[in-house]
């Protein structure tokens, strides 16, 4: 991958002169090539990731299980061997994992990727030898403790100097006996993931107990489900007749497999806003007729703000009435859709109420206070709820938005961009969380030239 120009600390965030018509390839999902990653790495055998993301969530998940020993090839498409089961995969990169015996010494650098911070200490204590986890100041403030307890519970010995949170060390001694085991993720619903995607190389398995208040997230959880029977782990779930709030997971051997990832549907969001922001038409290729990812509920979502879809065969195509309308939604199983639904609510004809997602203020930065604070200061008004955003539509004006390094506040303020003149996104490079190039990606669909002319 080519290294991109440096961006500027004040990006000029561009307003559209017109209604967008652009078709727009998003790269593939952080959820899906995270969850991938792990399973790979657990598995009996090789297997690839084709189209994986690469951004830097994505690069310290796969950095962080090297350190461990596992073998990560990366290639392009043309040149890898397809497995006869799988149709063949044009263009882009894939990625050959190869399993092998976890061990340390070694240091993990999270980032601030809650994937790999919760992901990874499971596997960890199925390493041989210490593996320290360290990574970005905020991730030191990030929920931790539900996982390190649970690790603790199931045999694993930790060294997180009693706070509940990084830095801390995980002393592997190459299994972990497993069980049951109950744990408090309303927090975050990736505690809950953390254990299932190790538990099948658990000596017992695991059976998580979630016993706190209501879980956000859930199409995350389904996703790790999904993906632990597609390579030949058993579950049992509540949606499958279980209990409520408990999942099981029985020990045993992981198949190595061909995983296409699909489009990140959630770092498509601020593309279709563009769509209904300025009455224009946006398509999303090879958008996925079923997905566990939260991203397709914005196909609800932004037409009852507005616009309206059409799902076909080549992908999702996203056109805008020209009118945007408040919602009045509970985001709570979606809460990461919250930052640009807030922006577009921000720029409706009537007010919007974003509920269920108070656990916002525990992501990469307090969602809910910092979108409060710098769309009031571009001279909206929104009010912080108990769980969430009430946004009454006022007239904005320019001025600098801090994203405090948080990708989807950088999103969610070059949405705004789009209708208000003089909007500056500070330290927009941290879209390259999950989404690189993302202000070369958002100027070409701005572009007049940005796909051959569809009307007339």
């Amino acid at each position: 991958m080519t290294e991109s120009p440096a961006l500027p600390a004040l990006w000029p965030a561009p307003i559209a002169s017109g209604a967008v018509d652009a078709t727009v390839t998003v790269p593939g999902s952080k959820s899906v090539t995270n969850r991938g990653l792990v399973l790979a790495a657990l598995s009996s055998e090789p297997g690839w990731l084709r189209r994986p993301l690469r951004s830097r969530d994505t690069l310290l998940m796969a950095e962080a299980l090297r350190t461990m020993g596992v073998g990560i090839e990366e290639t392009p498409c043309s040149n890898a061997a397809t497995s006869p089961s799988v149709a063949p995969v044009d263009g882009g990169e894939a990625w050959r994992v190869i399993p092998a015996g976890l061990h340390g010494p070694a240091t993990v650098d999270v980032g601030n990727a809650g994937t790999v911070m919760r992901f990874l200490p499971p596997v960890a204590a199925l390493a041989t030898g210490p593996i320290r986890f360290d990574g970005d100041p905020r991730s030191y403030e990030r929920p931790l403790g539900g996982v390190i307890n649970a690790l603790r519970a199931l045999g694993a010995r930790i060294d997180d100097g009693e706070r509940g949170a990084l830095p801390m060390t995980v002393y592997g001694t190459g299994a972990l006996d497993g069980g049951p085991v109950r744990i408090d993720a309303s927090s975050s619903s990736q505690f809950v993931s953390a254990l299932l995607l190790s538990a099948p190389r658990f000596n017992q398995g695991v059976e998580v107990r979630h016993v706190g208040a209501a879980l956000p997230s859930l199409p995350h959880i389904r996703m790790t489900v999904d993906m632990l029977r597609s390579v030949g782990a058993q579950v049992d779930t509540p949606e499958a007749g279980g209990e409520p709030n408990v999942w099981r997971v029985t020990p045993g051997a992981l198949l190595g497999r061909d995983l296409v990832v699909e489009p990140d549907l959630s770092n498509a969001q601020p593309f279709l806003a563009a769509a209904l922001v300025t009455g224009g038409r946006v398509t999303i290729p090879d958008w996925p007729e079923h997905t566990t990812q939260p991203g397709d509920a914005l196909r609800e979502i932004f037409t009852e703000m507005g616009g309206s879809c059409e799902l076909t065969e080549h992908g999702l195509t996203f056109t805008g009435s020209g009118r945007i309308h408040g919602i009045d939604v509970d985001l709570s199983e979606v809460g990461e859709l919250t930052p640009g639904i807030a922006a577009v609510a921000a720029l409706a004809d009537s007010p919007s109420t974003l509920r269920g997602v108070a656990h916002l203020r525990l992501h990469e930065t307090d969602r809910l206070a910092a979108l409060t604070k710098e769309i009031n200061e571009l001279g909206g008004d929104v009010t912080e709820t108990e769980d969430g955003l009430h946004i009454r539509p006022r007239a904005l004006h320019g001025g600098i938005f801090h994203t405090y390094e948080d990708h989807r506040l950088a999103t969610a303020a070059a949405v705004i961009g789009l209708a208000v003149k003089g909007v500056q996104v500070e330290n927009v490079a941290t879209t390259g969380k999950t989404l690189p190039d993302f202000p070369s990606m958002w100027e070409t669909m701005l572009s007049p030239a940005a796909t051959p002319a569809r009307r007339g």
